[in-house]
């Protein structure tokens, strides 16, 4: 049976499947929301940072779709980009691109997008932010909100960088925010201890951090290795019902 035949195409079904498969898709794979220091907080002209990378990955979700993911993170001048590509062949789609700096330990978004696609049906959600007014611009659907930030808010993936400085500088506090589509939203983490973990790309000594959730229909769980400057090697997610599952395959 393939993956197209369980798929109804009624319309009204269609999009209750797009609703729910993307929030866990699009949030799994760009291992949605990590966060921020304040932005007055001090900065370290010593501060260890994060470097340029190439990752691979494959992700089950519903434990029936199978895909593969690809995460880019360089570097031009002062300029930082990570870029997500992922695809389950025949069904969905999702690419992010992320534009920040990094002085010191803190990162900075400038600019972020996701765009998604389900069967052909798609959305793209856009996000600039301007450090010198303290606000972000969320643009989805041809509307556009303007969000102060009393602190420093972040895109997932400029988010994900974030907590992996704080790790390597010792600065980890678990009190984030995140830019979303019409709010900024408190995004807490806490640590949950070490294990070593075995992926496709090997086996690796992890910091496990799981997001906290409002209420039990929701879990998210990432493993970081210290080795690769805490990137991801596995991330497990729970969204109503809706399993995720995305492990490291390959790193250059």
């Amino acid at each position: 049976m393939t993956v197209l035949s369980t798929i109804k195409t009624d319309t009204n079904n269609i999009k209750s499947r797009h609703s729910k498969f993307l929030s866990t898709f699009t949030t799994g794979i760009s291992i949605a929301a990590i966060g921020a220091l304040s932005m007055t907080a001090p900065t370290l002209a010593t501060a260890k940072t994060v470097q340029p990378s190439t990752a691979s990955y494959n992700f089950t979700v519903e434990d029936k779709y199978n895909g593969s993911a690809t995460r880019t993170l360089s570097k031009s001048g002062n300029v930082w980009k990570y870029n997500v590509n992922a695809r389950v062949a025949g069904v969905a789609s999702a690419a992010q691109n992320s534009a920040f700096t990094i002085v010191g330990n803190n990162v900075t978004p400038t600019q972020a997008s996701t765009t998604y696609k389900l069967l052909g049906i798609g959305r793209t959600h856009k996000l600039d932010f301007n450090p010198s007014t303290n606000q972000v611009v969320s643009t989805y659907k041809g509307k556009s909100t303007t969000m102060n930030m009393a602190q420093q808010a972040f895109d997932d993936l400029s988010l994900e960088v974030q907590i992996r400085q704080d790790l390597l500088n010792g600065k980890f506090s678990g009190n984030y925010y995140m830019a979303k589509k019409n709010k900024i939203e408190s995004t807490p983490f806490k640590k949950s201890g070490n294990t070593q973990i075995t992926v496709p790309a090997g086996t690796f000594d992890t910091v496990r951090v799981d997001r906290i959730h409002d209420g039990d229909s929701r879990s998210t769980s990432f493993w970081l290795a210290p080795s690769l400057d805490y990137l991801p090697v596995k991330v497990s997610q729970i969204n109503d019902g809706k399993k995720m599952d995305l492990e490291l395959t390959k790193v250059n």
